[in-house]
């Protein structure tokens, strides 16, 4: 973990923060070669379990949620798709480049770092179920210190991002349940993707506004919004019951 956040965090500080997550790709090949998992231990694996189920629910999960807020904003009267900015690449298009682009990058950084290597680091350590999907969870959230904190063109305010860390804990522990249940990080590769696509498409990241124009994403934002935290938990209490209980 020491070696993932310095290594982000100094692309981050250096001005190559759109590629501070590919830090974690010979991270994830050095660890894995060095305590010789297995290819399903890690969850390179289309799924063992509930396949179907979980490829639904990593779907389901974060269009439902970003359907949800952007209700929320309708009726509160906070859309404002006139005042999102103009981009020559269309919304739909930009939306499946990025969950596009996002879900095998994710495999091989994000996802195949926490929900991968460290998930099976931990099992093999004795770390029982529950607490492999809390400690990668904190792990994950706090690896994206330097996404919120330094210069990397996302920072949202500073009294947001208490909200972000405790989203990035809750996304984390619902990608991981995905994880448990299907075996597989390809499923929560693609919740991952999926949610990247809307999160920061419908309601951008940072300062930067999205295609619905909502301008509080303090409020409604899916990752630095009270609304997102509202709603994320209450995903994330569901699957419990699903994946774990």
């Amino acid at each position: 973990m020491a070696a993932a956040i310095v290594a982000t965090s100094t692309m981050d500080a250096t001005g190559a923060s759109t590629f501070s997550s590919l830090a974690l790709c010979p991270l994830l090949a050095i660890f894995w070669y060095l305590q010789r998992f297995s290819a399903s231990q890690i969850g390179f694996s289309w799924g063992r379990s509930r396949v179907a189920q979980c490829y639904a629910l990593a779907v389901v999960f974060p269009v439902v949620v970003m359907a949800l807020l952007a209700g929320i904003a309708a009726l509160t009267g906070a859309l404002n798709p006139a005042a999102a900015p103009h981009h020559k690449t269309s919304t739909w298009m930009m939306l499946l480049i990025i969950t596009g682009t996002t879900i095998p990058i994710a495999l091989v950084t994000e996802e195949g770092f926490f929900r991968g290597w460290l998930w099976a680091s931990l099992r093999r350590a004795g770390a029982a179920g529950v607490a492999t999907l809390i400690l990668s969870s904190l792990a994950f959230a706090l690896w994206h210190w330097s996404a919120v904190l330094l210069p990397t063109g996302y920072n949202p305010p500073l009294a947001q991002v208490p909200t972000f860390m405790l989203n990035a804990v809750t996304l984390g522990a619902i990608w991981g349940m995905l994880r448990k249940a299907s075996g597989s990080i390809v499923v929560s590769s693609v919740s991952h993707g999926v949610w990247n696509g809307l999160a920061y498409v419908l309601f951008g990241f940072g300062s930067n506004a999205g295609a619905l124009g909502i301008a509080n994403t303090a409020l409604y934002g899916p990752e630095v919004g009270v609304a997102g935290l509202a709603l994320n938990p209450v995903v994330a209490a569901l699957l419990w019951r699903w994946c774990v209980t």
